[in-house]
């Protein structure tokens, strides 16, 4: 048997407190504990479980840090080579160093103090490169962390490193396998390995789902958070746009942006949401959620917060997969068996939103991809869109599989004074919002909707591209409002998800719902490496 076969059969469940010495070629930590310490396996760890750990002296902060490391080389690199971590962190074991000191003097920073964490690669950070998945920004280390990092090391955090995502957020050219980068290559599932992670934040979800961190932070303009956690089989929660700052990501949409928090459990995600949340006076689209956002959202982690909830069943995409509309009618029954009451629904807004949507982004695209190359300052190795197109034409990989019809539309389009633009921001929030979620909310008096975020993942294919059956995603994405995606079983060795999803700033609820839902039915499982289905 050899070692690839051994790996897949266990589950990689051996890959725990032996884990260094598969990779012993890894330098260990010099600080060490008490020989009767309790095993710690990585997988499926929880802040919880972490904590517990530190708060009991069992191991430090280094040790645990180490170890992921360690997980990152036996299973990303080595291993079945998921390929889903695009940078690893030169400062992790320094910073976990400094934060056992802290610990031995008294001193937590909170629920995240000494967890690690992995980054989506279009989130800046100051001691690494973050190059949106391109050759162009090969090597580009931006001068300052974005907000997000910022807060999360604030808040104790371990970065680990950075993840692979689909080149420029899924938002370069038609044709495209989500999960490729040419700079990073392929992310796989780890659930089938010639599976698709799905994207944009694709290394974000089979990290999590690998249990290479307990956290990750993706981003999400329409389906970029939900959809890679939903075939990875873990929570995603896509927030408010406004609720956590943008500062320091390669946008796509000022409108539509946002990141969020990538866990296996909801626990753990809504703890990290609540680290991340404020008004940055460097994005005025927070300075909406005064009033609305939250520090600590886990008084809503309540188990029976689907009693007296009403929901309603999106259920535009049934007829489409018969094994996810399987799940989703098991899934409102166990729903209504926990005290929620649920109707259905055909339609949420107008039909055309999505062209709107898609005009307004690529608006925006050309706006923030040149705001952001001027904010590298003026040794960034590419200067404008302009600039990122030429480059592209000439390089031997990047345009390989597919092309920059994205890039070269958005490089067509006006400014953010055009009337073209103006007509369809205007069109595209009043159709989803005013017209759409909150219209049909109240028409119905819900406190969320429900669909199946999508169907299982597809056989990558990197020459005909993503090959999606369905999603969910667009509703509460245009609008710029709430999803949070749980798992909710599986097709066959595939893991699906349902979102669940509503008003602007009602994160608190929807909550409530996910965290009821996932207790009641536990469908979360890890991985198994398959090489394939067939």
């Amino acid at each position: 048997m050899n070692r690839r076969t051994f790996c897949n059969q266990a589950g990689l469940c051996l890959l725990s407190s032996s884990i260094i010495g598969i990779v012993g070629c890894k330098k260990q930590p010099s600080t060490s504990v008490a020989d009767n310490r309790p095993d710690f396996d990585p997988v499926e760890s929880t802040i919880d479980t972490l904590q517990g750990l530190y708060k009991d002296g069992h191991y430090t902060i280094e040790e645990i840090t180490q170890i992921f490391l360690n997980r990152i080389e036996a299973i990303d690199r080595t291993g079945p080579s998921i390929n889903s971590v695009i940078h690893i962190s030169d400062g992790a074991l320094a910073a976990a160093r400094k934060l056992d000191k802290e610990l031995v003097e008294g001193k937590s920073r909170g629920p995240l103090h000494g967890i690690p964490v992995l980054l989506k690669d279009n989130i800046d950070t100051y001691d690494m490169p973050t190059t949106a998945g391109s050759r162009a920004l090969m090597g580009s280390v931006p001068p300052d962390d974005a907000t997000v990092t910022r807060k999360l090391r604030e808040a104790g955090a371990v970065i680990l490193g950075k993840t692979n995502l689909s080149e420029w957020a899924n938002f370069r050219g038609e044709d495209s396998s989500s999960g490729w980068s040419g700079l990073g290559g392929l992310s796989k599932n780890p659930y089938v390995l010639d599976r698709n992670t799905c994207g944009s934040s694709a290394g974000s979800g089979s990290s999590v789902a690998a249990s290479l961190c307990v956290i990750a932070i993706g981003t999400e303009t329409n389906g970029s958070i939900v959809c890679p956690s939903t075939t990875n089989g873990i929570v995603g929660i896509k927030p408010t746009v406004g609720l956590i700052s943008r500062s320091g990501i390669i946008p796509i949409s000022y409108s539509q942006d946002t990141s969020g928090p990538m866990a296996r459990t909801v626990k753990d995600a809504v703890i990290a949401l609540g680290m991340v949340t404020g008004v940055d006076n460097d994005d005025d689209k927070t300075t909406q959620s005064v009033g609305h956002s939250m520090e600590d959202y886990t008084a809503h982690l309540i188990k029976n917060g689907l009693q007296g909830k009403r929901l309603a069943y999106f259920n535009a995409s049934r007829g489409r997969h018969k094994e996810t509309d399987d799940l989703m009618d098991l899934a409102i029954e166990d729903l209504k068996k926990a005290g929620a009451e649920v109707v259905e629904i055909k339609t949420i807004g107008p039909e055309g939103i999505g062209r709107e949507s898609f005009n307004v982004m690529l608006h925006e695209y050309k706006q923030g991809l040149n705001d952001y190359f001027a904010s590298l300052g003026p040794d960034a190795p590419i200067k404008s869109l302009e600039e990122l197109i030429e480059f592209n034409k000439a390089d031997s990989l990047e345009m390989k599989y597919f092309g920059q019809e994205y890039l070269e539309m958005a490089h067509k389009k006006g400014d953010l004074q055009s009337k073209e633009y103006l007509a369809s921001l205007e069109k595209m929030h009043r159709g989803m919002q005013a017209e759409g979620i909150d219209r049909v909310m109240d028409e119905h008096m819900l406190d969320a909707i429900i669909a199946p975020t999508g169907s299982p993942a597809w056989k990558t294919d990197l020459v005909n591209g993503d090959t999606f059956t369905l999603g969910s995603s667009s509703p509460a994405a245009i609008a710029g409002y709430p999803n949070i995606t749980v798992p909710m079983g599986f097709v066959g060795a595939l893991p699906v998800g349902i979102s669940i999803f509503g008003r602007a700033w009602s994160e608190p609820i929807l909550i409530e719902i996910a965290y009821g839902y996932e207790q009641a039915t536990n469908h979360r499982r890890p991985p198994r490496y398959l090489e394939t289905l067939d």
